[in-house]
């Protein structure tokens, strides 16, 4: 099924940690944590490790998004990445990290933005109220601070990558909704939390309502662990019923979401959930639409 589908990954991630620190990646790893541990992947992870793990796959193209560096090395990680792609053609876009309310943020988007390949910043913003779900002390996106970074995003033409829990995404909405030059990409299909099922769809809504919003489909094994079409199934419907078929990215995740089953696994899946759509909202969804939104220019 997969090699007649052709394949943009929207969201992937690489590392090499013998360059690059990244603190969640290094000892001592615990399961009380949102991702449970990550050992299981904490070791380099290259494009010839990713596409050996795609290879039952015609993947086109990939989306890499920051894959959680020291924020002192972001910048580093761009250039890298941006090495690979000059050489080897992937990833054909970056999105690069920034910590929306850093006072030097201006002067970081200017370096990202000034390599070929960088189209847009993700900032992990996730808050809950249950320390073990939360990524952070507080809701940041409440800041003035954030929210004033947020808005420089379109002065250098970038999207944003939203990681954020669902109960967050009303009160972004009123944000998104006052800057449609800037893209926003919901990651994960949202992050439900177990549990929390109404405020998901609520929050889906609240940012699906906004033209300028999309959302991946990937991570579901952050929701139930381990990976469960079945379950993924009825996850997977409602986001694209909520945003339609174009305004919907497949991604795999990975490494990351090997903690959770095979990359087949997981896009096979996917395959199968969407059956039941046309060929040309499949071709959009696996491929199409990334290839806009990440304003990629890859021939399909």
């Amino acid at each position: 099924m997969g090699a007649r589908l052709p394949f943009i990954d929207a969201h992937v991630h690489l590392w090499d940690l013998d360059r690059i620190r990244y603190p969640w990646l290094t000892p001592p790893f615990a399961d009380d944590g949102p991702n449970g541990s990550v050992e299981a992947i904490a070791a380099t992870y290259l494009l010839d490790d990713y596409l050996a793990d795609a290879a039952e796959w015609d993947v086109r193209g990939i989306v890499h998004v920051d894959a959680g560096a020291d924020p002192a090395q972001a910048l580093d990680e761009t250039t890298w990445l941006q090495a690979m792609a000059d050489q080897r053609g992937m990833p054909n876009a970056i999105i690069a990290f920034a910590d929306l309310a850093d006072p030097d943020l201006d002067a970081l988007l200017e370096a990202h933005a000034a390599h070929p390949n960088v189209r847009g910043i993700r900032h992990i913003v996730n808050w809950h109220a249950d320390p073990q779900r939360t990524y952070g002390p507080r809701d940041v996106t409440q800041d003035e601070a954030w929210r004033r970074g947020y808005a420089l995003l379109g002065r250098h033409g970038l999207s944003f990558d939203l990681q954020a829990y669902p109960g967050q995404f009303p009160g972004l909405a009123t944000l998104i909704e006052r800057h449609p030059e800037i893209p926003v990409m919901i990651n994960h299909a949202g992050m439900m939390v177990p549990g929390e099922e109404q405020a998901w769809r609520a929050g889906i809504a609240a940012l699906a309502a906004i033209p300028h919003v999309a959302v991946k489909l990937s991570g579901m094994g952050f929701t139930r662990r381990p990976f469960d079409p079945e379950h993924a199934r009825g996850y997977v419907l409602a986001a694209v019923d909520a945003f339609g078929p174009d305004r919907v990215m497949f991604a795999s995740d990975f490494p990351t979401d090997k903690l959770f089953g095979g990359f087949d696994a997981h896009l096979s899946a996917y395959a199968a959930i969407t059956g039941g759509f046309s060929d040309d909202e499949r071709r959009a969804m696996f491929a199409g639409n990334a290839n806009r939104l990440y304003r990629l220019g890859i021939d399909l």
